[in-house]
């Protein structure tokens, strides 16, 4: 694998027909192949906003044929409205009571908050969640995580929000979905723009790729040697927009 950039803001940030984006530098994946990414800074996106758009306000002015674009899974969340507001979800009983015992991972809440976990209840259905409370219970005994998270499976791993400590007064009273058609909206904002497009979401520790437009010209493995220094940065850096230039030898 090539060497990972440091990721230093000021350095980094360039301004070009009007945009601005952080130049994340290049990445050697496994195969030999070489991206150069470049972060896009968008405005804090509200919900039902175009996602078509955000490519045309953002990308466009920077895009070179041969470009890729990962689209933010948070971002997309926005602009198709698959999200909860707190007063959409009432905590019940188990909600209120199985918080206390959840812990805090590495992207700070976890399912340590009663409405997150009782978004959880009301998606999975209360049997599957206890399933899944008992089997990691078990589990972190032998130093396993992360497996409530595959017992519950229906993408209850990509729920945000609902988080007190989020930069971003409205994650504090909402909750982002993963939504269920990941593909078919990678589809239409290709056809759409002419870009090829993946659905990320990304953090420091890992990058859940949720979909892509047909005939996406990298392989699964390529999309992750070419993201796998999480160049969509943290939340407040609002750099959800990544344009992947293959580099050609």
């Amino acid at each position: 694998m090539g060497i990972i950039p440091s990721r230093n803001l000021e350095e980094q940030r360039r301004e070009e027909n009007g945009v601005v984006y952080f130049d994340r530098g290049i990445v050697e994946g496994k195969n030999g192949r070489k991206y150069s990414r470049l972060a896009i800074q968008t405005h804090f996106v509200q919900r039902g906003e175009s996602q078509k758009e955000l490519v045309e306000k953002y990308v466009r002015p920077l895009y070179q044929e041969g470009d890729l674009l990962s689209f933010g899974a948070k971002v997309m969340c926005m602009c198709v409205e698959s999200v909860k507001t707190r007063d959409e979800v009432k905590p019940g009983f188990w909600a209120n009571l199985l918080w206390r015992f959840a812990g805090i991972n590495h992207t700070g809440v976890g399912m340590h908050e009663p409405y997150k976990l009782q978004l959880v209840i009301d998606i999975c259905g209360l049997p599957r969640v206890l399933l899944a409370v008992v089997c990691s219970a078990v589990t972190k005994l032998f130093g396993i995580h992360g497996v409530f998270y595959k017992v519950c499976g229906k993408g209850v791993g990509g729920i945000d929000g609902f988080y007190f400590r989020s930069s971003f007064d409205v994650y504090k009273q909402l909750a982002l979905i993963n939504p269920e058609n990941p593909d078919e909206l990678c589809d239409e904002l290709y056809k759409e723009t002419g870009i090829p497009v993946v659905l990320m979401d990304a953090n420091d520790l890992q990058r859940d790729q949720l979909g892509k437009s047909k005939d996406f010209p990298l392989t699964d493995e390529e999309i992750q040697d070419a993201m796998q220094d999480n160049p969509s940065g943290q939340g407040d850096e609002l750099t959800p927009l990544i344009l992947i230039r293959p580099i050609k030898d």
